[in-house]
């Protein structure tokens, strides 16, 4: 609570509160407030800290861009950066609850840095893309990018060209119905250029742009296809080396992985039954520093050692779980521990949130 207190301007017990949900979210391994109460300790009945926990979500308003410059510095991340872009959803009844997040992924850390609630089920538009995109580079700018990835979802050409506009190197999954045009000239189907490419190891390479695009860019990108082993073919987009986009694409998956540990892995993010934006924010941004007081702690638990491979090849255990299951127990047993990885490299930067007045 000491440290938040330099970071936030919240009362002693709003902090205080702020503080359980943390510690709660991971001993109890859910973002249910009702589990979350039970692991509260002290002479107050379940009911009264389950009251405790709603009214801070009820009162409290945490800014959704607030943690991203904090976890930057307290994981140490270096940049430039490859990012990730994609969404993750699940459903509170009849509810959708759905999430476009911009994350982080380096050799061990994946973690999310911003995010967007989406109105609807389904892909984002454009405009919310480019928002999120923007909101970003408000913060960190354009030169702490390496990559940028994302899947067949996140196409269009004024989506592509705003990325090109703001020198933003990425790489993106294309279908194999996408129209293209060449530097011959001629408008091809990339699925058409592919079907006499037969071989697992064969790589199209060549340069041009989305038909719909404007020619002011001349030929800015670089179709870059492969044949994966179960016979489809990973097609991107890509306007950096196209010899290292495909090897640099592989990243992606992380945050597929992240969006693991934020669920079954971790912190059973789909158990929670808040439906209302602005509180769904402020529990994403408590979710956010769990899982990045999970990766200091796995930092200071392996010091420096990478975690052991099994025969398969596979690690025994991810960065991420490691520093949770190492966190969990010194957060029971070893509470100094726990407190020294949370204050240790912690930016000074203060935030007043968001605390609405009871009328």
């Amino acid at each position: 609570m000491g440290t938040l207190s330099g970071h936030l301007d919240l009362g002693k017990s709003r902090l205080e509160t702020l503080a359980l949900l943390v510690l709660g979210l991971i001993n109890g391994r859910t973002v249910n407030l009702s589990h979350v109460a039970s692991q509260i300790s002290g002479t107050a009945s379940i009911p009264s800290s389950y009251r405790r926990l709603q009214r801070f979500f009820q009162h409290v308003r945490l800014d959704r861009d607030w943690q991203a410059a904090i976890v930057i510095k307290w994981l140490g991340i270096k940049p430039p950066w490859i990012l990730c872009l994609d969404r993750t959803n699940w459903k509170i009844g009849r509810r959708d609850v759905n999430i476009l997040t911009l994350a982080v992924v380096t050799r061990r850390v994946r973690i999310p840095l911003m995010w967007t609630l989406l109105s609807s089920a389904g892909c984002s538009t454009r405009d919310e893309r480019i928002d999120l995109m923007r909101r970003y580079l408000t913060i960190f700018g354009a030169g702490s990018i390496s990559w940028l990835l994302a899947d067949r979802e996140f196409i269009g050409h004024s989506w592509m060209e705003f990325l090109l506009e703001n020198n933003i190197i990425f790489a993106i999954r294309l279908k194999e119905s996408a129209i293209v045009r060449l530097q011959d000239g001629h408008t091809y189907h990339l699925g058409s250029l592919l079907r006499t490419r037969r071989k697992a190891k064969q790589i199209l390479a060549q340069p041009g742009r989305f038909d719909t695009m404007t020619d002011r860019f001349g030929w800015p990108l670089t179709f870059i296809a492969k044949r994966l082993p179960d016979g489809e073919f990973l097609i991107l987009a890509t306007n950096g080396p196209a010899a290292a986009a495909l090897g640099i694409y592989r990243k992606r998956w992380q945050i597929e992985c992240l969006f693991g540990d934020s669920k079954t892995r971790g912190l059973n993010i789909e158990d929670t039954r808040i439906t209302d934006p602005d509180k769904l924010a402020t529990l994403l941004v408590l979710v956010t520093l769990a899982m990045a007081w999970a990766h200091v702690t796995a930092i200071a638990a392996q010091a420096g050692a990478a975690i052991k491979r099994r025969a398969h090849g596979y690690r025994h255990k991810s960065w991420f779980r490691t520093g949770f299951d190492h966190l969990r127990n010194w957060i029971l047993y070893k509470p100094d521990k726990a407190a020294h990885t949370w204050t240790k490299t912690w930016p000074n930067r203060r935030y007043k949130p968001k605390t609405l007045r009871v009328v």
